[in-house]
């Protein structure tokens, strides 16, 4: 695909994680042994409620909070038995409109796309205040100082309707065109930039960032707010609407348990850290990786202004939302475009904090 052509509408977010091999497997029946839990006696099982969450990608720094709370018997004190599904390709909104699971991993932009198109979900609780993706060029190329630069440039990019747009704003707030190449190449879209075979990509600087570093690979990363794009809740705890509003009180329990285990991952990033490799022995390959990212997503990411983690304010949902509306690319169960703004109030929950 080529020029600026919009890629087909899709509620499913861009694959990443290439530092976690893609051969790394789902985790299947070993995966949940992992987790670090001791087995509990019959009696004691049957006194706890489960919980079912649906990872976005193979365990990482995202997820952190789920991992320490599990370790330190918070979900167990809760009532809670907390029981992970692999990640098998699928979206966590699919899954939770579907009633196979009862929260899920997801994005403010995924989360938009999927109720819009009627799928119950909701935001629980931000796992990631801020955008944690930028703009990515090699450090070594002299050419491209300024989003401007990207003109005419390849875009490796992941396949999803709200990327092209996103990157014009930036490019043009920065006195651009517009107007570069796009090639769809998913994970592979970071060896493409390595390689040279693309211009530009978008990585998560709190991994994949890190790991181009660690790797000998020196990027150059441009921040889409400094150009006069909103910030938004770049991950999100999403949940079946339906579910919590049939089990409140299990929802409550579950997010107030999980945000003990951020507000642990965010003072204490390396004891995180360590939680998330213990209960996922084998999958996490890089400590060094690991650390880093714990460390830097405490430092800026996992908190809100006021130093509180989970929060969601209407403003925030309000700006980067009317934005994907505004490009056209939202539709509704049929698959016609939106006619009319959603209240985007309604995508998101702070009542479980």
């Amino acid at each position: 695909m080529t020029g600026i052509e919009r890629p087909e509408v899709s509620a499913r977010r861009w694959s990443r994680r290439a530092a976690i091999s893609l051969g790394a497997t789902a985790l299947g029946a070993a995966g949940l042994a992992a987790l670090g839990c001791a087995p509990r006696p019959e009696g004691a099982r049957a006194r706890l409620e489960r919980v079912r969450l649906a990872l976005d990608w193979t365990p990482n720094t995202n997820h952190t909070g789920f991992f320490v709370a599990d370790r330190e018997g918070w979900y167990r004190e809760a009532g809670i038995e907390l029981d992970v599904l692999p990640y098998s390709g699928g979206a966590a909104e699919t899954l939770l409109g579907a009633g196979q699971a009862n929260f899920g991993i997801a994005f403010q932009d995924s989360l938009v796309f999927a109720r819009a198109s009627g799928l119950p979900v909701v935001s629980t609780m931000a796992i990631l205040q801020h955008i944690a993706t930028e703009i990515a060029v090699k450090a070594a190329r002299t050419d491209i100082k300024t989003p401007k630069d990207l003109d005419g440039k390849t875009y490796a990019g992941f396949g999803l309707p709200y990327e092209v747009p996103t990157l014009q704003h930036v490019i043009r707030s920065a006195g651009g065109t517009g107007k570069f190449e796009v090639v769809t190449l998913k994970t592979a879209a970071y060896e493409a930039l390595y390689s040279g075979a693309a211009d530009f990509t978008v990585p998560f600087v709190t991994w994949e960032g890190i790991e181009a570093e660690l790797h000998g690979q020196a990027l150059r990363t441009f921040r889409y707010t400094d150009y006069g794009f909103p910030d938004f809740y770049q991950v999100v705890l999403a949940a079946n609407e339906e579910w919590v509003a049939k089990h409140t009180d299990l929802a409550r329990r579950f997010v107030r348990a999980t945000v003990r285990g951020f507000e642990f991952a965010a003072k204490q990033p390396h004891g995180g850290a360590q939680h998330l490799i213990a209960a996922n022995k084998g999958a996490l390959t890089e400590p060094e990786l690991v650390e880093r990212s714990a460390k830097l997503l405490a430092e800026k990411y996992y908190l809100d202004e006021r130093g509180r983690f989970g929060t969601q304010t209407l403003e925030r949902w309000t700006a980067y939302s009317r934005f994907l509306y505004a490009t056209g690319t939202l539709a509704d169960a049929q698959g016609k475009p939106l006619t009319k703004e959603p209240d985007w109030s309604k995508y998101f929950t702070n009542d479980l904090l």
